[in-house]
């Protein structure tokens, strides 16, 4: 496992509006901040999202399973904002509820806010780290610079 330790920055706390786009807003507002790590924190209401729930197979070239809602549920999730070459980028794994359903995976489908989502940002100094492409699996994943501790 590679690691490097950090210290806490900010911390933004920040309210999401109806119809908002998650990661849309929480990457601009990081853009906008100069946050290039953080961690995640998120509550509230999402009323639409296309949800990774799993791989298709588990070797090769990762394909993502996708499931949709559009029906307004409750969202608790947690994540990491780590820049890409294109600026700050959301990883975010949540649980969405409504009644007794749930569902749980990488809301990477276009989540929307429903009512009210609450956000908390709490930034991390002293990580060298980016999102960068694993050609084995396609994906973009953490990587850590040289920076050790």
């Amino acid at each position: 496992m590679d690691y490097q330790v950090g210290k806490i920055g900010r911390v933004i706390v920040a309210r999401g509006f109806e119809g908002e786009d998650i990661y849309g807003e929480v990457e601009a507002l990081a853009a906008k901040e100069g946050i290039v790590g953080a961690a995640v924190i998120l509550i509230g209401g999402a009323g639409s999202a296309k949800v990774v729930v799993g791989p298709k197979n588990t070797t090769g070239p990762i394909e993502p399973v996708f499931v949709e809602f559009d029906d307004a549920r409750e969202v608790a999730g947690v994540g990491t904002i780590f820049p890409d070459e294109t600026g700050p980028k959301l990883h975010l794994h949540a649980a969405f509820g409504r009644g007794r359903e749930a569902l749980v995976g990488c809301p990477r489908g276009g989540a929307k806010v429903f009512c009210v989502l609450e956000v908390i940002i709490i930034e991390i100094e002293g990580i060298d780290a980016v999102r960068a492409l694993d050609p084995e699996l396609g994906l973009k994943l953490l990587t850590l610079g040289s920076k050790q501790s």
